[in-house]
């Protein structure tokens, strides 16, 4: 909320796609590889494809 005004703006809090979102991976040569939106996305992505979840509704 803007306080000299009395009005919200929106704000745009989401990370980029390739934007660190504050973790990472250590590869196997030891370097640290900063974990983005799109990793996390991808690997969600996958787990639906495999994962046995809920009954598909009829």
């Amino acid at each position: 909320m803007n306080t000299q005004n009395g009005t919200s703006a929106p704000r745009d809090t989401a990370p980029k796609p390739q934007q660190p979102v504050g973790g990472a991976i250590i590869d196997a040569s030891g370097r640290e590889i900063p974990i983005t939106e799109q990793m996390i996305q991808q690997a969600c992505r996958e787990m639906d494809k495999t994962c046995m979840g809920a009954p598909k509704k009829a």
